[in-house]
């Protein structure tokens, strides 16, 4: 079982994020449960704009795309911005529309019997908004997004501290985070081929 989880946090490393420290309880549970992970901040890639696989040279998204394609889980982790989710999210789902005309060798999308989740972070509200907007697009794709297999964090109006600024709201956020993971495997297992055996049937 592989999880991919595309941080798009505005922050280039080796800067520190909230986004993805949060992102990380979740993959710790994912880890837990049996599944490999690997966290892309794309923000330290060349990821240019457009709706294309690839859009020639020097840009980065094919290994991306790969690594979507082979895995079991994606989780896109984004911070909130105006109310909405980053712009490096944005461009991220304009690439994967691409996917919409990929199949399988079985003729299949290749979203499929994948399973997609969200984690937002923002010292404002927007965090259901944007759950609604990444989630909607991912089904559009091809994902299945299971209940409840997203986390967010954020102290309410106004401005405000970090998540790693502070600890407050840390075990709302980080125990959602969790049930995602173990939701997201759940669905997971059950969608991938081989798992369970064929049902006999009988007259």
């Amino acid at each position: 079982m592989r999880a991919v989880i595309l941080s798009c946090t505005l922050k280039t490393s080796p800067e520190a994020s909230s986004t993805e420290a949060l992102a990380r309880v979740m993959t710790a549970e994912l880890e837990k449960g049996g599944a490999s992970t690997e966290l892309i901040r794309l923000v330290d890639l060349n990821i240019k704009p457009g709706v294309k696989t690839d859009q020639g040279e020097g840009d980065d998204w094919p290994a991306v795309h790969d690594k979507i394609v082979d895995a079991d889980i994606l989780v896109v982790a984004t911070p909130t911005w105006l109310g909405q989710q980053s712009s490096v999210c944005m461009r991220a789902l304009e690439r994967m529309d691409a996917m919409l005309s990929e199949t399988d060798q079985d003729g299949r999308g290749v979203a499929m019997n994948k399973v997609g989740g969200v984690v937002v972070t923002g010292n404002e509200d927007g965090a259901h908004h944007i759950v609604g907007t990444v989630c909607q697009a991912l089904i559009d794709i091809g994902f299945t997004v299971p209940g409840q297999s997203w986390t967010y964090w954020h102290l309410g109006p106004g401005p405000g501290p970090d998540y790693l600024e502070t600890d407050r709201a840390h075990d709302y956020a980080d125990r959602l985070a969790r049930n995602a993971a173990r939701n997201l495997l759940a669905v997971a297992k059950a969608l991938k081929p081989g798992v369970f055996p064929p049902q006999e049937t009988g007259d």
